[in-house]
């Protein structure tokens, strides 16, 4: 059973928090902004499209931060071969954590052959360069039934993570997803809420509902107000 994390300080929230950009017309200069502020803030890590790996490789070299990219994304409509090529790619170019999407049409088929093959051959890719690898199930477009099978399925594909939402489909992180997730994939399991995770409240309700990871843009809001509230300034 998930016992409801607390957070006790900021610092403990921010090594929870994957600094996030993937608005695709992003410029060098605020991929540069965004390594900045996670290392002024250690960050877990930025989450960047992989295009923009080198450039963040080279400012987060020998640092806690860690390089994230996401694959397949945001559709997960690729070929699984394509996710595969396009994971290696990333973790050559210095990527150190990969956020794939899973095929959401054959998820829907019940093609669990295809799903899990799909998630596998990247997890694998992944594993050979030591990176971690988080599933993204798009909460979203999902029924309960499918959420829990899309955890499963991860899960049992050897993934690091499971994650809520690309940010891009209809809708985002939810606290009962979260909870869901959780209680499927038991307590050893990452999951990362991201999408729509704005303020500080909604980043700890999500952890308190068993996220151990929160994808946001507004990772420097999240962590300001959590200090405020705390009393930390």
């Amino acid at each position: 059973m998930h016992r409801a994390r607390t957070i006790t300080s900021a610092a403990e929230l921010t090594r929870m928090i994957d600094h996030t950009l993937l608005k695709p017309e992003a410029r060098a200069e605020e991929i540069t902004r965004l390594c900045q502020e996670a290392l002024q803030y250690r960050f877990a890590a930025v989450c960047i499209h992989p295009c923009r790996i080198p450039l963040a490789a080279r400012l987060l070299t020998n640092t806690p931060v860690k390089v994230d990219t996401v694959i397949g994304f945001p559709l997960g409509a690729t070929l699984p071969q394509v996710k595969v090529y396009e994971a290696e790619q990333a973790l050559l170019a210095g990527a150190q954590e990969v956020d794939m999407v899973l095929n959401i049409g054959a998820l829907k088929d019940s093609d669990d052959r295809l799903v899990q093959a799909d998630i596998a051959e990247v997890v694998r890719a992944c594993h050979r360069k030591g990176a971690i690898c988080k599933v993204i199930i798009e909460a979203a477009l999902l029924t309960e039934e499918e959420k829990v099978q899309a955890c499963r399925w991860a899960q049992a594909a050897g993934a690091d993570f499971v994650k809520t939402s690309t940010g891009f489909g209809p809708g985002g992180a939810r606290v009962e997803d979260v909870a869901l997730m959780r209680r499927t994939v038991g307590p050893e399991m990452g999951i990362k809420a991201a999408g729509g995770i704005r303020d500080y409240p909604s980043a700890r309700a999500m952890i308190e509902a068993g996220a151990t990871r929160i994808g946001a843009s507004v990772g420097v809001k999240i962590v300001e107000e959590a200090r405020a509230v705390l009393g930390e300034q």
